[in-house]
């Protein structure tokens, strides 16, 4: 699986990324400046990672989804190319209109950063394909913005289609639905706050983030 990791200033889980992508596949991601115009080509996967793209100015992802790498990115995911955003890469996405909805500031105020319980909503998609439905998993979060929400319409058809991947089993940070994770339309480009590259080996604690990336290989042989 041929893979890239899309680095923006102030990115701080780019290599942790590209560490639990190399482990699954065998293979080391391309690492992309957010000012290339370009994709490397044959691209399986693009992975937009999590931390504070440019300090987190304006409003979390607003400025990295502007970015000119982002109209590449965009591209690739109108090809049918798989794009994985967490955590600020789920801001960036929405930010840049790939996903719907919005990221706002946690209801309680205060930075998460804790192992959360996730329920899988859609075993379906080549990022869940690793999960059963209703199958409880850990994943671990760090995030100030990530209070999912949408206006009443975009959660029903997010329900009514199946693109909700993830919920939280408690509450985390406000969101809406206790959404977690949601998948796009042709449901090639997943968004997630829980980081499932750092729970991928043993060393971590657990492993269950490992089965995301286990099934988008698969998925995408």
């Amino acid at each position: 699986m041929k893979s890239a990791v899309i680095v923006f200033p102030g990115s701080n889980c780019d290599r942790d990324m590209a560490v639990a992508l190399e482990q699954v596949t065998g293979e080391r991601p391309a690492m992309v400046w957010h000012r290339e115009t370009g994709l490397p080509d044959g691209l399986d996967l693009v992975a937009i990672p999590g931390g504070f793209s440019y300090g987190d100015y304006l409003r979390s992802g607003a400025m990295a989804a502007r970015s000119p790498v982002m109209r590449a990115v965009a591209d690739a995911a109108g090809r049918g190319v798989a794009v994985l955003g967490v955590c600020n890469g789920f801001q960036i996405l929405t930010e840049a209109g790939l996903l719907p909805g919005a990221l706002m500031r946690n209801a309680n105020l205060h930075f998460v950063c804790r192992d959360v319980a996730l329920k899988v909503e859609n075993s379906q998609t080549a990022f869940t394909s690793r999960y059963e439905s209703g199958e409880d998993i850990f994943i671990p979060v760090a995030h100030h913005d990530g209070n999912y929400q949408a206006d009443a319409e975009t959660l029903d058809r997010l329900e009514g289609e199946g693109r909700i991947a993830f919920r939280y089993a408690g509450d985390c940070n406000g969101s809406a639905r206790d959404i977690a994770g949601i998948v796009s339309e042709a449901g090639n480009v997943l968004g997630m706050m829980p980081h499932p590259e750092r729970m991928v080996e043993p060393a971590h604690g657990r492993s269950d983030g490992r089965r995301l990336f286990e099934g988008l290989l698969e998925a995408i042989g």
